[in-house]
């Protein structure tokens, strides 16, 4: 008799953050202005990779892979976080909400195992810069992005199913300003100690697994660059890996700390803390880095809005 009542749950209440009204209109602008600029830093790198020539490279092709990731990343999830904020209502259905873990967790692991192709490139690019056309062609370079895509689709297949096949029988408040899977979990009427360890095993092939094999690439490229003789050399070499070991550690260590602790351990102000810094701040960032100390990029941009040769 007590079956049916454990999949009475039809929807989740998404509580967000625990703000005063006074607070919330100031929130809601904030990420509003930072969303807004997500969208035009992101596509604005994008667009340009597209349009200029000179950029339609191994590094960048992927850059903009990034850029396209963080676009659909943060649009899985910001939109309907500023509706809540604007509204009362902070209803989500169950299949809404399945579908958004779902998304979220496809592009992240895709994201998570491109920065560890980015680092393969800049191998090649570094240690082996006279084989690097021969190696990293368009066609190797679109097999790695697919490769990337697949275990992304495959990996958030089995974290979502493992996730949403518990029974949900109340309460439905998600302690979360989205449908992630360390927060839904907290609701499930059942033993979760099985999803702790498939969350576990599988955090170290999307999380653990490319963030050693870039470590591993990155002290191959740090010798490398110790035997360059000219100082300049290896000033350049090192500053074409400073932008993407940077953006790694924004993204993967929060990542790591979210996924791949124990469900007991889980902290939900934490959790949302660690949420925004990978989805949010890492996304708005990524444009900043990537273009403020990058010549290319900014020869790019003169280029193309006529700038550059109204200065000469």
């Amino acid at each position: 008799m007590q079956e049916p009542n454990q999949s009475s749950v039809t929807e989740f209440i998404l509580l967000g953050f625990s703000l005063s009204p006074r607070t919330t209109p100031l929130l809601f602008s904030a990420f509003l202005i930072t969303y807004l600029l997500i969208i035009l830093g992101n596509g604005f790198i994008t667009l340009l990779i597209c349009l200029d020539s000179h950029l339609h490279t191994p590094m960048y092709f992927f850059i903009g892979m990034l850029s396209m990731l963080d676009l659909g990343y943060t649009t899985t999830t910001l939109p309907q976080m500023l509706a809540h904020l604007a509204s009362q209502e902070k209803n989500i259905s169950f299949a809404s909400c399945v579908a958004q873990m779902y998304i979220f967790l496809v592009l992240g692991i895709t994201e998570s195992w491109l920065f560890a192709i980015m680092s393969i490139d800049r191998y090649v690019a570094i240690c082996h810069p006279l084989r690097y056309k021969v190696v990293m062609t368009p066609w190797v370079c679109g097999i790695m992005v697919i490769f990337c895509g697949l275990w992304g689709v495959i990996s958030a297949l089995v974290y979502t199913v493992f996730a949403m096949c518990l029974p949900y029988c109340g309460p439905n408040k998600i302690n979360h300003f989205f449908c992630e899977v360390p927060a839904v979990l907290k609701l499930a009427c059942a033993d979760t100690s099985v999803n702790d360890w498939v969350d576990f095993i599988l955090g170290f092939s999307v999380i653990l697994v490319p963030l050693s094999l870039i470590l591993i690439i990155y002290i191959n490229i740090f010798i490398a660059i110790l035997r360059i003789h000219s100082a300049q050399g290896r000033v350049k070499a090192f500053s074409t890996c400073a932008s993407h070991i940077t953006v790694v550690t924004m993204f993967c260590v929060p990542a790591m700390l979210m996924y791949m602790r124990p469900g007991s351990m889980v902290s939900p102000e934490e959790d949302k803390k660690l949420a925004l810094f990978y989805n949010v701040i890492s996304a708005f960032l990524n444009p900043i880095i990537y273009s403020l100390r990058n010549k290319d990029v900014k020869r790019a941009f003169l280029k193309i809005t006529g700038w550059g040769r109204t200065s000469e």
